[in-house]
């Protein structure tokens, strides 16, 4: 008779992605929602910027050059939509072509659509779920875990 299989190995619990000297700019005017990524970030490793406006997101944008841009959709004034679309205005050495995640509570396919559509590369929707953001970031700049040893 044939022998019983061995049972199949537990996967390992994917590591959160390493953002070591990734440079983000988050743009929310949620005060705590800007710390709260901030310290998401900074825990994987990521250098983070912050501003609580567009307006001073732009600012921010073209004095550090960061490497990802994470912005909130709904600010008061210029909302996000706004924000990328003067981003993405701007001139590629002075962050025109910054690659950009919107965080944002609308979370349906047609808000998923217009997001990618103003600009930004991905989505994130509210509440965020920290591997996801980080995850996205990575990709994003280009950062990707080495994979599990065999």
């Amino acid at each position: 008779p044939p022998s019983p299989r061995p049972p199949a190995p537990e996967r390992a619990p994917t590591a959160a992605p390493e953002l070591g000297g990734v440079r983000v700019l988050v743009v929310d005017d949620e005060e705590d929602a800007r710390e709260l990524l901030r310290t998401l970030l900074e825990d994987s490793g990521a250098h983070v910027v912050t501003a609580g406006s567009a307006m001073e997101g732009l600012q921010v944008l073209q004095a550090e050059h960061p490497d990802v841009l994470v912005s909130d959709i709904g600010m008061p004034g210029t909302d996000g939509y706004g924000f990328i679309e003067r981003v993405r205005a701007l001139p590629g050495d002075q962050g025109g072509r910054i690659p950009a995640v919107a965080i944002t509570a609308y979370a349906r396919s047609e808000d998923r659509t217009r997001v990618l559509r103003a600009g930004f590369q991905s989505h994130v929707p509210k509440p965020v779920e920290p591997g996801e953001l980080l995850a996205v970031i990575a990709s994003l700049a280009q950062r990707y875990p080495a994979p599990p040893k065999a």
